[in-house]
């Protein structure tokens, strides 16, 4: 089975064409690709299969197995695949968060639609001290802590308890942001079913719809995280959240399972 690996600012991810022969994946064999001693090694396991509705479906596997709706680091990534594919500098992927409309960028960057949020509430929760947070639907929920400092946070401790509470159903991923200005904040990201990552994508979709909605941040900010900076712009005349950012390749490779 051959595979391809990219990241998008050190989130990283396993890709499987399942377009011309499918190809069906246990959680427990999903688990061992991304193990990062004993498989390849990654964040997420991203899926290509065919689409009637777009260039391609794209399916998103935890490091645990489970499914994901939306990433949009791994959404770069394969947007980049398909562009090359068809010589287009624009290509619609088609997720279980919806169609991603997607184009390139100055810079060696991708920009996707991301799409309205589905929610936006703040909530009623207490973790470590810190004040409410944000609860914010990208297609995968997503909760978004402001602090004064981040190098002040607990980052693991904080988003494992938080990702496991039970007003969260399904779990959530969790974000702890610090505002450097009103058009740039600091990021970490908990990711459901993963950990500590160097990004987050559609949690920086997320920290850019809490920031502006609750009145702390612009319209169009700067996400600096752990991997590096995504650029995000909430659309006015609609609400959609465009995110811009890089993609690498890596490596390609064969797996025997």
């Amino acid at each position: 089975m051959r595979f391809r690996k990219m990241h998008g600012l050190g989130n990283d991810f396993v890709i499987i064409d399942s377009r011309t022969e499918s190809v069906a994946l246990t959680p427990a064999q999903i688990q061992h690709i991304c193990d990062r001693n004993f498989g390849v090694g990654c964040d997420l396991l991203t899926v290509l299969e065919p689409s009637d509705n777009a260039d391609i479906f794209a399916r998103f596997y935890n490091a645990d197995g489970s499914e994901s709706a939306a990433c949009g680091n791994a959404t770069r990534c394969v947007a980049d695949i398909i562009m090359n594919e068809t010589g287009k500098d624009e290509c619609v992927l088609e997720t279980g968060r919806g169609m991603l409309p997607c184009t390139r960028a100055a810079n060696e960057m991708v920009t996707v639609d991301m799409g309205e949020p589905v929610s936006f509430e703040q909530l009623d929760l207490s973790e470590g001290g810190l004040s409410a947070p944000y609860g914010v639907d990208m297609g995968n929920p997503h909760c978004v802590f402001f602090v004064d400092s981040l190098e002040d946070i607990p980052v693991e401790d904080i988003g494992r308890t938080v990702e496991h509470n039970p007003i969260f159903p399904n779990r959530t991923n969790v974000e702890f942001v610090e505002i450097l200005r009103e058009t740039k904040m600091r990021q970490r990201t908990w990711e459901r079913g993963v950990g500590v990552t160097l990004a987050c994508g559609s949690g920086a979709c997320a920290v850019a719809v809490a920031g502006f909605k609750s009145g702390k941040t612009q319209n169009s900010v700067e996400i600096e995280l752990d991997g590096g900076s995504l650029f995000l712009e909430i659309r006015e005349d609609d609400g959609h959240v465009l995110m811009a950012g890089p993609y690498t390749y890596v490596f390609d490779g064969e797996l025997n399972l």
